[in-house]
């Protein structure tokens, strides 16, 4: 089992201690993790799950924070980037890329659902 960090999100986004608080990282991670528990009807612990979760929690919490730092918005799983207003925006990754990949993880994570006939 392994653990979210901020440092983890920092990573994906490329940016450094100085661009966004821990603080705002970490209600960001809290904020994935209750959407993916939600997503997968499983209870799911940020500091505490599998790589697979991990990566699933990480991209939706850098997704959040992209939103953020551009003046976007986040909802659930509903997403808009603002305008580029930081320092550190040439160096963000798309939101598109970051969505995709986000959705792909998010699909291997489900179970699929096989009903009686």
């Amino acid at each position: 089992m392994t653990s979210v960090t901020t440092e983890d999100i920092r990573d994906v986004l490329h940016l450094s201690d100085a661009d966004i608080a821990d603080a705002k990282i970490l209600k960001m991670v809290k904020r994935a993790q209750v959407t993916l528990t939600l997503e997968l009807s499983q209870s799911i612990d940020a500091s505490n799950c599998t790589d697979a979760e991990k990566e699933a929690i990480t991209l939706l919490a850098a997704i959040y924070a992209l939103c953020f730092l551009t003046g976007g918005s986040a909802v659930g799983l509903n997403f808009s980037v603002g305008d580029l207003s930081t320092s550190a925006s040439s160096s963000l990754p798309s939101l598109d890329v970051l969505q995709s990949e986000f959705g792909r993880i998010l699909d291997g994570l489900k179970t699929p659902y096989v009903g009686s006939a």
